[in-house]
């Protein structure tokens, strides 16, 4: 995406559908006056009494507990410097969402009209009655290390400044692992850092604290290494100043460590080849390091290197900390986020990269398995298992220390708890698209001639996710691609124009030569060719793309039919069906058949079944399969729970490692507590139900349909299953956003299908 582009879809995305990224949201019912009455006058009076007893009872009664400020002056907003509290809304809003999608934590952005730092103080003060804790954000040095003193010495609710502790967390525990990789001690190794930052300071300390020797440390700003005579540095600073003078080259003769928090190339590849064996970089300057990862690891084959950037192994990432940190720290209601707190939380993301990665990990950045080594030193972003690692490590170092309020005693049931907190994101999604990302494979756009299709082609394209190819007419699609700014030279067609008479004739030879005993002509076939899709398909079945998507502006019927025409059956499968991916409060949830076998058999529904469960694997999850009735095991002797029953007996019989069972109504396969009080010898018991498979296209559509327009849930679908090629069908009308998500499915879909060829 060019600079204008991006300026204007940023602009864009902050402004619509409404402006801001972040809204309140009521949690309780308020349809009716009985509602209203408790909610306000005269029921709220109740629990402000019990909270005037006992002020501690704030916890029992308001949003308090799972509530964070963001509180920033402006000063020191990402690259952008001193900008002001105003321009400082949109990051603070931002750091609003990832709190609320990595750990489920609501947040008030505060931006404070002052520079002041005793006025600052005394609002965040004032103010801090209404939180559970705060999170310091862009406040320049010093006057943020000083701010962030007063107030975890004045308050009695858990402070970070994220911007010194976030980088000094997550590089901490990446130094841990790299050291021992390296066969160093932390003890032992000379550490050499460019930057003397609140987040230099920051991580230095935090290094010291598991072992590093202060002594060992030399630290660089822009005028040079810290000297104790200087008089400019802060006393912060002072605590790294050496006695004399010694360049960056000379401090790096035989350093085990470089950690930069500085500018880009400020490591020379000669100050990396006079390090010691082994070393370990962490260039973490962004956009550009302090060295090009490319170039250290082709001057340095024995490099342990870690950067900011994740495009690159090893990305330093202050979103695998601060909302882990806040979480454990919130329920258990710290009064201070403290050493021991912190250090849990590095101990807890080090041993975590020492675990045998999740498949859906490995999908999500398209590794054949991520394992413990130089490339792997700490977690992922996308990891789900951050929500119940992290936060319990901080949690127990806050009882462990005193500062904790409340005490948990199960610890297994808090972990489940944590992972429930989790479901309703849209996690996968970004998952699946950065898998997209990793190996961008040719889509055909069938109707790109419609501005949304195209539109969803320029976001694929400009994301990296997809290379398309645009079919339609020609000058509609120029014209609009002119419209929206969307410069990229790719391939566009015209199915029925004369520059593409030889491709359709060759195609229709070729699909002619499948169809001919089936009624089909070699003058029907060429008259098909001229019709979009017919002319899409051919382009996936010849190996000119990998993938087609259509059915923006058409029936379903109507477009799926070419697609089942041309497009053959994978081996072994005599039924195509659907899946839809839904993003539902309890988390991805997925439905069969939801578009293609209006009365399936109950041959045909475990078919159906074992199909939704590869595609589930494909997004990395483990299927626990629901065959969904009017009925539960038995208790109804009409034919369609007859049929689910037969289904299920099916599965069983074949597939006796699948996790399914029925038939069984929606709500015991949704409630775990119900279905084991009733039903506790089936295999869905103690387990979350992700699939559902019901007993004919009307339950399937009407549920996804009706789950999506009265919970908003995001749909991505229906998946086609069961075809040879990548081919897939737009709902009517669909979305830009939705397009963009059956892209990417289209490309993970590609994907999939050739590594099993390469296998």
């Amino acid at each position: 995406m060019n600079k204008d582009s991006l300026r204007k879809e940023a602009l864009k995305y902050h402004a619509e559908p409404v402006p801001g990224k972040i809204q309140v949201v009521p949690t309780k019912k308020y349809s009716s006056q009985r509602d209203l009455a408790l909610a306000y006058s005269p029921g709220v009076a109740e629990p402000c009494l019990e909270i005037a007893k006992d002020v501690n009872n704030v916890y029992k009664y308001t949003a308090k507990g799972n509530l964070v400020a963001v509180i920033s002056n402006g000063t020191a907003v990402l690259g952008l410097g001193d900008i002001g509290p105003e321009a400082s809304k949109p990051v603070m809003e931002g750091k609003g969402l990832l709190f609320k999608i990595f750990a489920d934590i609501d947040v008030f952005d505060i931006e404070v009209d002052t520079t002041d730092v005793e006025k600052f103080i005394e609002t965040v003060k004032n103010i801090a009655p209404t939180f559970g804790g705060i999170n310091l954000e862009d406040i320049k040095a010093p006057e943020s290390f000083e701010i962030e003193r007063r107030l975890k010495e004045e308050l009695n609710i858990p402070v970070m400044h994220d911007d010194q502790h976030g980088t000094a967390i997550i590089s901490a525990a990446a130094l841990i692992n790299a050291a021992e990789l390296a066969g160093k001690k932390l003890e032992d190794v000379k550490m050499v850092v460019s930057g003397a930052g609140s987040a230099a300071i920051a991580c230095a300390k935090l290094y010291v604290a598991f072992g590093v020797k202060q002594e060992n440390i030399k630290m660089f700003n822009s005028k040079g290494v810290l000297k104790k005579n200087d008089e400019r540095i802060s006393d912060l600073q002072r605590e790294f100043a050496i006695d004399g003078d010694i360049s960056l080259t000379d401090a790096l003769k035989g350093a085990d460590v470089f950690i930069g928090l500085s500018t880009a190339d400020v490591l020379k590849p000669e100050m990396l080849l006079g390090m010691s064996e082994n070393p370990i970089v962490f260039a973490m300057a962004n956009p550009k390091p302090e060295i090009d990862y490319n170039l250290a690891v082709a001057t340095r084959k024995d490099v342990i290197m870690a950067t900011g950037r994740s495009d690159y192994p090893n990305q330093v990432n202050n979103v695998l900390g601060f909302p882990y940190i806040f979480r454990g720290a919130l329920d258990v209601r710290a009064t201070k986020i403290n050493e021991e707190m912190k250090m849990a939380a590095v101990v807890a993301l080090a041993k975590l990269a020492k675990e045998p990665v999740p498949e859906q990990v490995n999908i999500a950045y398209g590794e054949t398995k991520f394992t413990f080594g130089r490339e792997y030193i700490i977690p992922k972003p996308f990891d789900p298992r951050l929500i119940s690692v992290v936060p319990p490590a901080v949690a127990k170092a806050a009882i462990e220390t005193g500062v904790a309020d409340a005490v948990i005693t199960d610890w297994d049931k808090y972990k489940s708890e944590l992972e429930v907190r989790m479901g309703s994101d849209n996690k996968l999604v970004r998952m699946l698209i950065n898998r997209a990302k990793v190996e961008p494979k040719r889509v055909v756009y069938a109707e790109a001639d419609h501005l949304d299709v195209l539109k969803a082609a320029q976001i694929a394209y400009e994301e990296g996710i997809a290379i398309p190819i645009l079919l339609g007419d020609k000058e509609t699609i120029l014209d609009l691609k002119k419209s929206i700014e969307f410069t990229a030279d790719l391939e566009i067609i015209d199915p029925k124009s004369e520059e593409q008479k030889e491709r359709r004739e060759a195609f229709a030879k070729a699909y002619w030569s499948t169809r001919q005993r089936k009624g089909i002509t070699l003058y029907d076939a060429t008259k098909l060719m001229i019709e979009r899709n017919y002319f899409a398909a051919m382009l996936v079945n010849q190996g000119e793309a990998d993938a087609l998507l259509t059915g923006f502006s058409r029936n379903y019927p109507t477009v799926v039919k070419p697609i089942l025409e041309l497009i053959p059956k994978a081996a072994g499968v005599t039924k195509v069906a659907t899946t839809n991916l839904m993003m539902t409060k309890r988390g991805p949830m997925f439905l069969a058949d939801t578009a293609i076998n209006p009365d399936p058999s109950a041959e045909d529904l475990a078919k159906i079944a074992v199909m939704t469960e590869k595609t589930v694997r494909m997004f990395g999850m483990e299927p626990v399969i629901a065959m969904l009735s009017h009925a539960n095991f038995g208790s109804a002797a009409n034919a369609s729970p007859a049929k689910m029953k037969e289904a299920v007996r099916i599965l069983h019989e074949q597939h006796p490692d699948m996790v399914v069972d029925g038939e069984i109504q929606m709500d015991f396969a949704l409630n775990k507590e119900m279905l084991k009080a009733k039903f506790p010898f089936s295999k869905l018991v103690d387990k979350t139900v992700n699939t559902l498979v019901f007993p004919n296209l009307d339950s399937a559509n009407i549920t996804y349909k009706m789950l999506k327009e009265l919970n908003k849930s995001t749909s991505i679908g229906p998946i086609i299953l069961g075809l040879d090629k990548a081919a897939h069908v737009f709902q009517l009308g669909a979305s830009v956003d939705e397009m963009v998500n059956m892209t990417a499915v289209a490309v993970v879909d590609a994907q999939v299908r050739d590594n099993r060829k390469k296998k």
